[in-house]
């Protein structure tokens, strides 16, 4: 079978490292019982495990208490927890037209409810200015809730900036950090950020399934679900300290388990290192690509405050052909369409089509690259279906 190239990592960051899904696998296989539940030894180091995964990843975003790390399933389940649990009727809320349907439909179906939002409009290269939300502050403000890394853009905002606004204006200050948690370092108490939502499964290197929330000390988020903890079962309320507030039932241990493995991992390799090696695989492919003057490429050019994303359309074609061609002429894998994202597309003038999102990962080579770009370029001088190319690759 011909070697797939894949570079859709801004979706899943694929393969994994095999020692991540060995880790996962094994410690499932021996100690996959229910965490927390009873106090014969495997459950005892089931809940250790949870525990240290809960330490690990308090210290790579700087928080303070690991206790207030709460598992979700990914960074949609964490965004749904954080708005619903803060926005109340007649609260006004602050976010850009950069964010993925994770922020955009809660807030939507809250603004049915009596919620009020602002969207910030980003630059011709792809950021906010802070200033703009510090103008939409207002009495009611209680939320700004901004996209960190754009799944589209791959730009990266200001966040320190922002966060300084908002705890100067006492307004709760949430990112969504699905893109770049585990790729840009991310300081919770340097960046004043009050929630932090995260999914494991992309540049935090874990499985599918994986995700969570970190929310500051003295940062309240009202619990919306309830359920089993484990603990204190007479109580007749879901408890209300953390992490219990916001967890409800088993966790997934075995996606923990990979979390934990992934953190190791990174430490080891140097979340430094993993980045500058996609940066230069971005910036090879970014050169090659503006060789060809029948793609258009979308915001920033600049390699500085960014994540290896790159988003482009071809001349002739619709990005959905693209794609097409790109899968079953070439075997290379990408995204296409309004990625979830679709004000950015609007704000942009690429919807209702969107565009062709090829996005580098720690397991892409400078060969995926060139081969790449070869198929770009044959697709550009064909206009029609190529023939596949004839390569080592």
């Amino acid at each position: 079978m011909e070697k797939l190239t894949y570079l859709d990592n801004a979706a899943t960051v694929y393969p994994k490292p095999k020692e991540i899904i060995d880790f996962m696998c094994q410690f499932y296989g021996e100690k996959g019982v229910n965490p927390g539940r009873s106090g014969y030894d495997l459950c005892i180091e089931a809940g250790q495990l949870v525990f240290e995964a809960r330490k690990l990843l308090t210290a790579f975003f700087n928080g303070e208490d690991p206790n207030r790390l709460v598992f979700t399933s990914n960074a949609s389940d964490s965004l749904n927890i954080i708005i619903n649990g803060i926005l109340k009727p007649g609260d006004h809320a602050i976010t850009s037209n950069l964010e993925h349907n994770s922020v955009l439909r809660p807030l939507h179906h809250l603004c049915a409810k009596g919620i009020e939002v602002d969207y910030i409009p980003f630059d011709s290269e792809g950021y906010i200015d802070p200033d703009d939300i510090r103008r939409k502050i207002k009495a009611n403000t209680k939320l700004v809730v901004i996209n960190h890394g754009s799944n589209v853009l791959g730009t990266v905002q200001p966040i320190g900036e922002i966060g300084a606004i908002c705890r100067e204006s006492e307004v709760i200050f949430a990112i969504d950090a699905a893109q770049t948690a585990g790729v840009v370092p991310i300081d919770v108490r340097k960046m004043n950020i009050d929630a932090l939502a995260f999914t494991g499964h992309k540049s935090l290197l874990g499985p599918t399934g994986t995700g969570g929330i970190y929310v500051r000390g003295g940062v309240e988020i009202s619990q919306t679900r309830a359920g089993g903890t484990g603990v204190r079962s007479a109580e007749p309320f879901h408890l209300p300290e953390y992490p219990y507030r916001l967890e409800v039932g088993t966790l997934n241990l075995m996606g923990i388990a990979g979390l934990h493995a992934a953190q190791k991992y990174i430490a080891r390799e140097g979340m430094n290192n993993i980045y500058q090696k996609e940066m230069k695989l971005l910036d090879l492919f970014q050169q090659g690509v503006s060789e060809i003057k029948q793609i258009t490429t979308y915001g920033t050019k600049s390699l500085s405050n960014r994540i290896p994303v790159l988003a482009l359309n071809i001349t002739g074609f619709a990005p959905e052909d693209v794609g097409i061609l790109l899968d079953g002429e070439y075997n290379i894998a990408t995204r296409t369409g309004l990625h979830c994202a679709p004000r950015v597309h609007e704000q942009l003038g690429t919807a209702p089509k969107g565009s062709v999102r090829f996005s580098f990962g720690p397991a892409n080579t400078e060969e995926d690259v060139l081969y790449a770009l070869e198929a770009l370029r044959q697709l550009v001088e064909l206009k029609t279906a190529p023939a596949k190319v004839r390569s080592s690759h």
